[in-house]
């Protein structure tokens, strides 16, 4: 069973809100300072939004896009020992509109790591979660960076800071993570992807030269996610095609799941049980786009894992491979000896 000694609503969470177009709105009841903050408009194809504490928190970059980072001054503000202030964008706080915003907590800015050859302007790390930021420049040439985490990540997402390139995922379990990737903005299978991450262990990750995550004299972001009993899974698992879907054991009742398929062309699928406080789950957001939201039959999200309830091809089609990302609502058993329940 998946004993666990924290709790996962310390270290992620969701939030919703309704915009209301106020400079100044202060969002609460996250539970923790965060330092990393997706947020998407729910109602309308704004463009997601993640911002993070190491690059400050009024810079944002688009999962669905591929610009350079920008400074809006008028969407995230500041982030708040018990969530974060709003300005009056659309994006975050449009007049009357739903938005949801997933949470994660790093260790604040951080500070340069210099287990690395190249120190990091800044590392931001949760050794108790397996959550961790790093900001670093890019040298041209075979490097490694510091994350922090003193346990081996098994999931890397990069974004180029001040130049147009494409995010990268490195999922340790996709078919062919050393020589091939994932982009985060795209709908691509696996593409085939030379010169990038090396070695990954418990201190450092080993960049190649690709532009993607190494450029000479450019800035990157990467985030860096290690697996922890309880709280966090991140796998793959074959789709069977049928409404009576791939069950996939987490052991932890989810609060948010990430998908997509690697050996075909489909969209990203992002739920939570926010949105989806009962089964069946069928409120999706997709991060390759900046689509609202829509409402698909979807997943069922139980104490120990999740289910698909659904034969599409985005998230289970027959013989298809996947990854995903997990993160728990609940452990199966917490270091209190209480069972996770049933939705």
């Amino acid at each position: 069973m998946a004993y666990i000694s924290f709790q996962p609503k310390d270290n992620f969470s969701t939030l919703l809100w309704t915009g209301n177009g106020s400079a100044g709105r202060a969002i609460t009841g996250v539970g923790f300072q965060p330092d990393m903050v997706w947020i998407k408009n729910r109602s309308t194809t704004d463009n997601h939004a993640i911002f993070d504490a190491t690059r400050g928190a009024t810079y944002r970059i688009y999962p669905n896009d591929t610009d350079a980072q920008i400074q809006a001054t008028n969407s995230l503000a500041s982030f708040d020992s018990d969530g974060f202030t709003l300005n009056d964008g659309g994006d975050a706080n449009g007049n009357g509109e739903n938005i949801v915003g997933w949470n994660w907590k790093a260790n604040g800015a951080g500070s340069a790591n210099t287990d690395g050859s190249t120190n990091t302007t800044s590392t931001s790390a949760n050794t108790t979660a397996g959550i961790s930021i790093m900001k670093y420049g890019g040298t041209g040439s075979s490097a490694t960076i510091g994350h922090g985490l003193s346990a081996t990540p098994k999931v890397l997402l990069f974004k180029q800071l001040d130049g147009t390139e494409s995010w990268r995922m490195w999922h340790r379990d996709a078919p062919n993570y050393s020589t091939k990737a994932l982009a985060l903005n795209l709908d691509s299978a696996e593409f085939s992807q030379s010169n990038w991450v090396g070695t990954v262990n418990n201190s450092t990750i080993a960049l190649g030269a690709d532009g993607s995550i190494n450029l000479n004299a450019k800035n990157y972001i990467c985030y860096a996610f290690a697996e922890k009993t309880g709280f966090s899974k991140f796998g793959t698992y074959i789709g069977n095609g049928s409404t009576w879907g791939t069950f996939v054991n987490c052991g932890f009742k989810p609060a948010w799941i990430l998908v997509k398929c690697t050996t075909h062309s489909e969209y990203w699928h992002l739920y939570d049980g926010t949105r989806n406080p009962s089964n069946e789950a069928n409120l999706r957001v997709l991060p390759n786009v900046n689509n609202a939201e829509s409402t698909e039959a979807g997943v069922d999200l139980l104490s120990n894992g999740f289910k698909w309830r659904n034969s599409a091809s985005n998230f289970n089609g027959s013989g298809k491979t996947y990854i995903y990302m997990a993160f728990a609502e609940e452990p199966l058993v917490a270091s209190n000896g209480t069972p996770a329940t049933a939705r």
